[in-house]
């Protein structure tokens, strides 16, 4: 089931596109999300994000859709992370930082066995270093979006200074976390997510009267 992360800008022009390519459409809210059905038996649901949940008028859906006054995004890679703190839309402490992990080896035998650990200590270091700056920066804020590698983002939520985090949604997919990276991560986690169904040729979307 794809799924895309819409700018709140964007939404009814979104809705709209939609709706040209698959005839009409009929929405509404239950359970939290918006469900939107076209004529072609096409379906979508689209969900706030920081995993809001929303239960008013269709028509008023996007303007729920609004950054909370503190949170903040956390972005984890093998050797690389980047933090930082906003007030609703704008960004107001940050840090972006690399440290150096080894990659995989093809030796076999102690050398192997050597290599593993010294990777994974230099692993265990960024990770803590990663933990230090989101500690700097994050500090009591509630919310957190956050992405990267799953595993490492793990490992740094894991520190017991962050225990008062709670990560939210969307889940990020970045690369290795940079500025540009970071920036571009913020205003996803702002979009509105949504799962798209396109009913294929003579056959509805799940659920599509017949």
């Amino acid at each position: 089931m794809p799924t895309v992360l819409v700018p709140t800008a964007r939404w009814l022009r979104w809705v709209e596109n939609f709706a040209r390519s698959h005839g009409s459409v009929v929405t509404e809210t239950s359970e939290g999300v918006l469900s939107g059905r076209a004529e072609d038996g096409s379906t979508f649901v689209a969900r706030l994000p920081f995993s809001s949940s929303y239960d008013g008028l269709p028509d008023d859906f996007v303007a729920a859709a609004v950054p909370p006054p503190d949170w903040g995004v956390l972005l984890v890679r093998k050797g690389g992370f980047a933090v930082a703190r906003l007030s609703a839309d704008a960004i107001t402490a940050s840090k972006v930082g690399q440290r150096h992990v080894q990659g995989r080896t093809k030796a076999g035998g102690q050398s192997q066995q050597r290599f593993a650990r010294r990777r994974a200590n230099q692993a265990r270091e960024a990770y803590s270093a990663a933990a230090d700056h989101a500690v700097r920066i994050l500090g009591d804020s509630p919310l957190v979006v956050v992405g990267g590698d799953r595993t490492a983002v793990a490992e740094v939520l894991d520190d017991r200074r962050l225990a008062g985090v709670t990560s939210v949604g969307p889940w990020l997919l970045v690369g290795e976390p940079r500025r540009a990276v970071l920036e571009s991560a913020v205003a996803d986690a702002q979009a509105v997510i949504v799962e798209v169904v396109n009913a294929g040729p003579g056959r509805a979307a799940p659920g599509a009267a017949s």
